[in-house]
């Protein structure tokens, strides 16, 4: 399917659907296909516009899986969800196998946290006709939460996004194709994502759609003493401020929640 961003579309909702046991959030809850499907098909009924598939766990301390394992948890509910559903499918993966395989089965959307820097994961890419989001990390996920360190969060997280899109485009792939993300808890302490946040036009203001995921995180945790579970209302804040400054994707477990807060500052705008 095809995934229209511009600069007055409206926001845009990616909704998670994690294939693994050791997911923060959800961990373990849609294992089978059925359950994946179900899960789906529920957030297509709460108003969702992209469903993002993963099978691996990149939360802080997470232990990597086989690229065999990973293929296995997502190719087969890619392939599922591509039959029976109308909506845009997003694969979050940094295997290049796996996206290659995940093109193969229909995937709209390559969802890096590695920005397309594994093996030749950049050819792959440009020799689809998928979109990609390039996020922005420091370290990997089993150490990247010690003592991450910038000297300046915003401008080396928004330098690195604009060198990844230029080597993008030096591939072949096209500037309409790409997305950024600045990687809300990749290697960054509270303080720097909340600098983040607060600079978010310094990224939309780049020629690229940016995708934000904030939802459940340990920062929202951190600043509101909630438990995961708990987290719902933080995460609406993070996703109005978001919109309100040009973040074109919010990625989120609670579509229908974050649907009704986006509807509401969408008309608000609109007057």
């Amino acid at each position: 399917m095809n995934l229209s961003i511009s600069p007055t579309s409206p926001p845009h909702i990616m909704g998670i659907l994690n294939l693994t046991p050791d997911s923060f959030s959800d961990g373990g809850q849609f294992l089978s296909q059925d359950a994946a499907l179900r899960r789906a098909e529920q957030m297509l009924n709460e108003g969702v516009d992209i469903i993002d598939v993963g099978g691996e766990s990149t939360r802080p301390g997470a232990q990597r899986v086989s690229e065999e394992l990973e293929l296995a948890r997502v190719i087969p509910v890619l392939e599922k969800l591509r039959r029976e559903l109308a909506v845009v499918l997003s694969v979050d993966t940094s295997k290049p196998k796996v996206m290659q395989a995940a093109i193969d089965a229909g995937v709209d959307l390559i969802n890096d946290v590695n920005a397309l820097q594994q093996g030749n994961a950049l050819e792959i890419v440009a020799n689809s006709r998928v979109k990609v989001c390039l996020m922005h990390k420091q370290g990997e996920p089993q150490t990247m939460q010690q003592q991450p360190f910038y000297k300046n969060v915003v401008s080396e997280v928004r330098d690195f996004l604009q060198q990844r899109a230029q080597i993008c485009q030096q591939a072949g792939i096209t500037a309409e194709r790409i997305l950024i993300d600045p990687g809300f808890g990749f290697g960054k302490t509270v303080d720097h994502n909340l600098q983040l946040l607060r600079h978010l036009p310094e990224f939309t203001a780049l020629p690229y759609p940016v995708l934000l995921g904030v939802s459940r995180k340990s920062t929202l945790g951190a600043i509101t003493g909630k438990a995961v579970d708990q987290r719902l209302y933080a995460g609406l804040a993070v996703a109005a401020l978001a919109f309100y400054q040009g973040v074109k994707i919010i990625r989120t477990h609670d579509v229908a929640a974050t649907r009704d807060v986006l509807k509401t500052i969408q008309a608000i705008l609109a007057c």
